[in-house]
């Protein structure tokens, strides 16, 4: 993720050389070395991790050297299931346009202790870079730090530069000339660059026609938009560089200004969508929050978010994210916990979300449930054309055209009045509303639990939908539990 866009994020682990230090795998036999295929194979299946260490992100992961902290954090990605980690080198900080000795060491010690945890690594080479009028320097710098792992099967691929903005005619002079120097060097290793979640498709398709004469391998898109219509996103992304694959390089959401289930429901959308795509590397951002001051050179106001999209919180213990991406890593089912269909989860961990709460919002409360100790209470709310406050929530599974879903909820109510309802909402991807459906509202007055159903077709260029729990000009009192929402097959 660039510091620059973290700016403006608001809703992709990073994760001199007179004598380097020779990789282990270097005297690998000519015979085992891998190809060019072989290795791209590997990359488009890679479960793969975004790294930094908690306490030094960015150049500092290199200047404040901590191996010990990285063969732990290491070992923690690879218990969550990654057999691949993406690491970004600094040619600020690793000596320009000569690598230093100390840190081609550095690199093949990180190197060799992925490789100790089964996993391999993908290099990104000119990140926090502008001196694109010297592609020859960048060629050289980037052929002195390569050339070790030319047939080093632990290293699969190589991105140029993260996220790349396909409209600066600079740094696409630079890659012209970049690609090939850099693919005379290594030939067999897989080339890429990265576009981020608001460049999107288009900044692909761009890409791909001005590389056009050096074409790439493949296409890392990173992914930071709505995952409620991830499908729709990543199937555009893909038309865009077709029949080129793609590799979601980054994924992630914030828990500064989002709560922990709702970067969960995040990632379980995008793992999700990106399997029916046929995606099948999917790499979350980033293992760890940030300590305070670990990222260099930023401010306050420059990249606050920046510092908590980690699967694992500073103390060491894990975000409800991390046991989303252990199941997708692994082939196991979801928690059931990641869509609180229930209103179980402590503060902070679900993934519902209030929809106008200035008319009223829905408190959590354990003096009331239909099932277990809690349920969701509305009361005294209001109604105007925009509409009834809610809470809302989408569903894990991707959602297209065509599509038959059925919502329930169990609501009971206290002097209750106004419209009391389960709703379904169909959005495209633009996130223009298309339609809906209700049920039938919640008798009035003072009722026992009574289950409220609704069903629905997704309409033409439907890309998401939500469920909504409603309570519109209601005086009174109105518990909703036990939501479910699912698709008909």
């Amino acid at each position: 993720m660039s510091l620059r866009r973290a700016a403006v994020v608001t809703c992709s682990l990073l994760l001199g050389l007179a004598a380097p230090a020779v990789p282990a795998a270097a005297s690998t036999k000519a015979a085992a070395a891998p190809t060019r295929a072989t290795r791209l194979a590997t990359v488009k299946a890679a479960k793969s991790l975004n790294y930094y260490p908690a306490a030094n992100g960015w150049t500092a992961m290199w200047t404040n050297w901590n191996p010990a902290r990285i063969d732990a954090d290491l070992a923690r990605g690879a218990a969550l299931g990654a057999t691949n980690v993406r690491v970004i080198v600094f040619p600020q900080v690793f000596g320009y346009p000569t690598p230093k000795a100390a840190y081609a060491a550095r690199l093949a010690t990180f190197v060799s202790l992925a490789a100790k945890h089964g996993m391999t690594v993908r290099l990104t080479l000119f990140d926090w870079w502008d001196a694109y009028a010297d592609a020859k320097g960048s060629a050289a710098w980037a052929t002195a730090l390569l050339k070790p792992y030319a047939n080093d099967k632990r290293v699969i691929a190589v991105e140029l530069k993260n996220e790349i903005n396909p409209d600066n005619a600079a740094v696409i002079a630079w890659a012209k000339r970049l690609i090939p120097a850099v693919r005379a060097a290594v030939p067999t290793m897989p080339l890429t660059l990265s576009v981020d979640g608001p460049t999107g498709a288009p900044g692909l398709a761009k890409i791909k026609k001005q590389l056009a004469a050096t074409p790439l391998d493949y296409y890392d898109f990173h992914f930071y938009g709505n995952s409620e219509r991830a499908l729709s996103i990543i199937r555009t992304a893909q038309a865009a560089v077709s029949p080129a694959p793609i590799v979601i390089g980054e994924a992630g959401l914030n828990t500064r200004s989002n709560t922990e289930g709702e970067q969960a429901a995040f990632l379980a959308r995008v793992f999700r969508a990106a399997s029916a795509a046929g995606v099948r590397s999917v790499s979350p951002w980033t293992l760890n929050d940030f300590a305070a001051g670990a990222i260099p050179r930023s401010a306050t106001a420059q990249a606050p978010i920046q510092y908590s999209y980690g699967l694992y919180r500073l103390n060491g213990t894990a975000k409800p994210a991390a046991a989303v991406v252990r199941s997708a890593w692994k082939g196991t089912a979801l928690p059931a916990s990641i869509v609180d269909s229930s209103f179980e989860a402590a503060a902070g961990q679900s993934p519902w979300r209030p929809y106008l709460p200035e008319l009223g919002q829905a408190v959590r409360t354990s003096t009331v449930a239909h099932t277990g100790k809690s349920s969701i209470r509305f009361t005294r709310t209001g109604k105007t054309a925009a509409g009834s406050p809610s809470q809302r929530v989408a569903p894990i599974a991707p959602v297209g055209p065509g599509q038959k879903w059925k919502a329930e909820v169990w609501a009971r109510g206290t002097a209750a009045t106004g419209a009391n309802q389960i709703a379904l909402s169909w959005f495209d991807a633009t996130d223009k509303w298309l339609g809906g459906a209700n049920s039938a509202s919640l008798p009035l007055g003072t009722t026992g639990w009574t289950k409220l159903t609704v069903t629905g077709t997704a309409p033409a260029g439907a890309a998401s939908l939500q469920v909504h729990l409603k309570s519109g000009a209601n005086t009174g009192a109105v518990w909703f539990d036990d939501a479910v929402l699912n698709p008909l097959h």
